[in-house]
């Protein structure tokens, strides 16, 4: 199995719900964001590719055009938890990166931190 991956930054607020009184989680923050989305082939194409690392052009297009100096409070469906982040990236990903066939999404990572970090592979929620 061949994998390659490629990361992206992006600057984003939020604040999560739900947590106890104080919890400093639950006040309105911002994070420097890294995304990293990796792809496998069983084969390679073209030049001895997965696929060009210009084919994650759209993934890098959408974190500018929508989530970056965004509170994503207001631009998910979901609560913006890394592990919810990730998740979303990653179907994001498959519905609108044009891979070829053979190739496949493997899994989605977020990082709020240098320290910290959520990945969402499928079959695995």
């Amino acid at each position: 199995m061949y994998t390659i991956g490629k990361k992206f930054t992006f600057e984003a607020a939020h604040h999560l719900e739900g947590l106890p009184d104080g919890h400093k989680c639950g006040r309105v923050h911002g994070h420097s964001y890294v995304v990293e989305v990796v792809l496998t082939s069983s084969v390679l194409t073209g030049p001895g590719f997965v696929v060009d690392f210009g084919e994650f052009g759209p993934l890098r297009d959408y974190l500018r055009d929508h989530l970056d100096h965004q509170d994503l409070n207001d631009v998910l469906n979901v609560a913006p938890t890394s592990e919810r982040l990730a998740a979303h990236i990653y179907e994001w990903c498959v519905q609108h990166l044009d891979l070829p066939e053979q190739v496949h999404v493997a899994m989605a990572r977020v990082s709020e931190t240098e320290l910290t970090f959520a990945e969402y592979t499928p079959g695995t929620s």
